[in-house]
């Protein structure tokens, strides 16, 4: 069922319009009132006016006339009128995202399909579900509609320089937004030599606007509502906080195993650690409540960043990306450095009875409260067990998360929402932080 109508009338130029202007808007309307029969849904009119100063008033016309006529309330219409089709798409996004909205009909002319598509590929996720009613052009009663848009190969091919005049309208619109909840902060251990470039986010600085997910969220799932152009924006602005290129960047694809990926052989489906000694070349593990590990061997100037949940944690994440340091670089136990990034604590943290007995296992100091349906389990000290047991030194094992600077003890990304994203807290909309990590130029 759809819930909200979009009615593009964004790549038209109107000459000579007259009353048998409403004509050409008939099919638009008919549309709308089939599915207003269904369900009062929320209509979006948007017109692109690159001088929203000098707007057509014979377009303002036709569009607040449009409006009174569409057959549901007056709250539910919205006319928007912007400079580039991706500051429309953003702030009709949005009004969908308040109203908490995902089914979306969009009416538009014939030839727009594929240009729509570009744009809703980056500016939406799999959340939304798009359906679409294309409008033919036509002459007719002296009206003349001409699409400004560059032309396409066909209706639905793009031109390479159409789909690269799109990214460019993307990236330029959303460059120029504010950052929210202050400006990005990132985290430093004093146990990671200045031969390596590192840090862990905060959710300070970024664009993202959905209360969980902002602002500096740096992972767009299908699953959620934050879209890979917005990820790509914040990871611009981190990279320029933190020195390193974003063009050389890369994100684990965890699977919450024990696979590691050596950069330079071939890339697996899905892992969830990262090994380099190349210069320059940013790795990153993801986090929210799950611990961004980073490793670092500057003897033989080599560096990893893993994801430790829970699971991967059993499986030995950890200990099998210093295994594989020390394979592929010849890296000695000792030299080693291993550093946790902000992570739920035991404080907020549990799990059910057979998955806590695993952690048992390791150590009995990695659970609490054992005899509750929910024990307690800390993530931190398990992980600091297993290193320690095949072999990292204790003094080379730190949690960055003790470096706070408010001086509120370890920081529990559930208890900080404040300062980190957290899925405990969340709930599935949640958003993610990330430990990165590379060898400086």
């Amino acid at each position: 069922m759809v819930e909200a109508i979009l009615v593009d009338f964004s790549n038209f130029v109107f000459h000579s319009p007259n009353d048998r202007t409403q004509e050409w808007l008939s099919n638009a309307m008919e549309i709308i009132k089939a599915h207003s029969k269904i369900k009062c849904p929320y209509v979006f009119v948007f017109y692109l006016e690159r001088d929203t100063n000098n707007i057509n008033k014979d377009i303002q016309s036709i569009l607040l006339n449009l409006s009174e006529q569409i057959p549901v309330p007056k709250e539910n219409i919205d006319v928007l009128v912007y400079p580039s089709m991706a500051a429309i798409l953003y702030n009709v996004k949005q009004k969908i995202d308040k109203l908490n909205l995902s089914t979306i009909n969009v009416i538009m002319p014939v030839n727009k399909k594929a240009m729509m598509d570009v744009y809703i590929n980056q500016l939406f996720t799999a959340v939304y579900e798009f359906t679409f009613e294309r409008l033919a052009t036509r002459n007719e009663g002296g009206i003349k509609l001409e699409a400004s848009v560059p032309c396409t190969k066909d209706n639905n091919v793009l031109t390479d320089q159409h789909a690269d005049e799109i990214c460019k309208d993307i990236w330029t619109f959303l460059g120029q937004l504010k950052g929210l909840m202050g400006q990005i902060a990132i985290l430093h251990s004093p146990l990671i030599p200045d031969v390596f470039l590192h840090g862990f986010t905060t959710r300070c600085g970024g664009i993202s606007y959905i209360p969980s997910l902002s602002s500096l969220n740096l992972f767009s799932s299908f699953k959620r509502r934050d879209p890979k152009a917005v990820i790509n924006e914040n990871i611009r602005r981190l990279a320029t906080t933190a020195g390193f290129n974003s063009k050389i960047y890369y994100l684990a694809k965890v699977n919450h195993g024990n696979t590691i990926w050596t950069m330079g052989r071939p890339e697996p489906a899905n892992y969830d650690g990262i090994v380099t000694n190349q210069k320059g070349v940013t790795i990153a593990a993801p986090g929210a409540d799950c611990i961004p590990l980073i490793f670092a061997d500057p003897v033989q100037i080599a560096c990893g960043a893993a994801h430790a949940g829970w699971r991967g944690t059993l499986a030995g994440v950890a200990i099998a990306t210093v295994n594989t340091m020390m394979t592929e670089f010849a890296c000695s136990m000792k030299d080693i450095r291993v550093v946790m990034g902000p992570c739920v604590g035991e404080c907020c943290f549990t799990l059910h009875q057979e998955a806590a007995e695993e952690f048992i296992k390791i150590d009995s100091s990695c659970v609490r409260n054992t005899d509750g349906s929910k024990p307690h389990v800390n993530l931190r000290q398990a992980t600091r067990v297993l290193l320690e047991r095949e072999g990292i030194l204790s003094e080379n094992i730190c949690d960055v998360s003790t470096f706070n600077p408010s001086n509120k003890g370890t920081l529990c990304t559930a208890c900080q929402p404040d300062m980190f994203f957290s899925h405990t807290r969340d709930g599935q909309n949640f958003g993610t932080q990330i430990g990165f990590i590379s060898v400086r130029d």
